[in-house]
């Protein structure tokens, strides 16, 4: 039997990972600047988030959510303690799509509506509702169509509003920061204007913090840098397990609960949260959140200073570089040359950087060196 083809893959076999360092089985050390997807947080093999796993593999596993689970309740005070938002709800699921997906559910079970506006560049997913709204046909199936699913321009409320009036939204959701669309950032105006609009036309405004959240930005999610936005519900995952599969909903208070409404096989299950709580554990030790801005800030100074860089863009280590150039041979020389995964984007010219927060200054500035180097020749 063979793998279902569908990635494309680079030429070369990880075998051991630790901090912002990976190696292959022929012993070469590579830089990881990708964090494979924005999902490696604390860095690879932390020591606490390994002893964190093993200690309650050693308990137990897994049982289904069909028994009470007590460190789900410690996950969800510790996210409500860090993130700042102690009185929202948590359904835990196994991954970003997953989130997306119940959040769609939630906002039409709770207005009693369909249609969902999201944004040109948008990505939320591949599961079927999650991959209605994301702007990319070659994704979307003939059975993933749906005409009451809008995709709207970017920073632009006057469009939000005039779909907004047909009162058959259920919501909006936006992405904190896009990530596959190439960080691109909302402005803090717009994701005013979306919440005040969709108060006043009764939708639920979804902030998708699937690669943007758990510290990355700065911020526990990157919305927080809008000042008086609190949406209805926030989605996660990536960073949310450092390579464990987990995801999660955070829900307003205003919604209620009922038996059934929601559900999930491994969603929750043991393991994930002992994952998620060994995250949010170094998280706070170790300060990552305020090292992820202040690394970041540094980062997008020096490479605006770049000649063949057109632009930077970005918060904290969530980056977007255009070139003025092809980024594909470009990615592949750092890789090839240079041994630095960088990730790609929508835009043919952009390299997108997701790095473990806990990444040093002097791993970025050899990819700063590097990149330098390349873009002279």
């Amino acid at each position: 039997m063979n793998l279902f083809d569908v990635y494309p893959l680079i030429p070369v076999t990880l075998v051991k990972a630790h901090g912002s360092l990976l190696w292959d089985e022929k012993g070469q050390e590579y830089l990881d600047l990708y964090g494979g997807h924005a999902v490696i947080s604390i860095g690879h093999t932390h020591p606490h988030y390994v002893k964190r796993i093993k200690d309650q593999l050693d308990q137990m596993g897994f049982y289904s959510n069909s028994i009470q689970i007590p460190i789900q309740q410690e996950l969800a005070s510790k996210l409500g303690e860090l993130s700042g938002l102690p009185d929202y709800q948590l359904f835990l699921v196994n991954s970003g799509a997953e989130a997306n997906e119940n959040a769609i559910k939630l906002a039409s079970f709770a207005t009693g509506k369909s249609g969902f506006i999201a944004f040109t560049g948008s990505f939320h997913g591949r599961t079927s509702g999650a991959v209605a709204l994301t702007d990319n046909p070659k994704i979307v199936a003939p059975c993933n169509e749906r005409t009451d699913f809008h995709i709207l321009p970017w920073n632009d409320l006057d469009a939000v509003e005039e779909v907004l009036k047909s009162n058959s939204i259920a919501g909006i959701i936006i992405e904190g920061i896009q990530g596959v669309g190439g960080i691109q950032v909302p402005s803090p105006e717009f994701l005013q204007g979306l919440s005040s609009l969709s108060k006043k036309y009764e939708a639920k405004l979804i902030l998708d913090e699937v690669q943007s959240g758990f510290g990355r930005t700065g911020k526990f999610f990157a919305y927080q840098w809008a000042r008086g936005v609190r949406p209805d519900i926030i989605t996660m995952a990536k960073g949310m397990g450092n390579g464990f599969p987990i995801g999660g909903v955070l829900i307003a208070p205003e919604f209620k609960a009922s038996y059934g409404l929601l559900g999930t096989t491994f969603g929750g299950n043991h393991l994930a949260c002992a994952a998620s709580l060994g995250v949010l554990e170094v998280l706070e030790k170790e300060n990552l959140q305020a090292k992820a801005q202040e690394l970041g800030d540094k980062l997008m100074k020096e490479l605006g200073a770049i000649p063949g860089i057109v632009e930077v863009r970005g918060i904290g280590l969530m980056i977007g570089i255009d070139l003025d150039r092809d980024a594909g041979p470009v990615r592949s020389e750092l890789v090839n040359k240079y041994h630095i995964f960088t990730g790609s984007a929508a835009g043919k010219q952009t390299i997108r950087l997701l790095p473990p927060l806990s990444v040093e200054w002097n791993e970025l500035n050899s990819f700063l060196v590097a990149l330098k180097e390349i873009l002279s020749n």
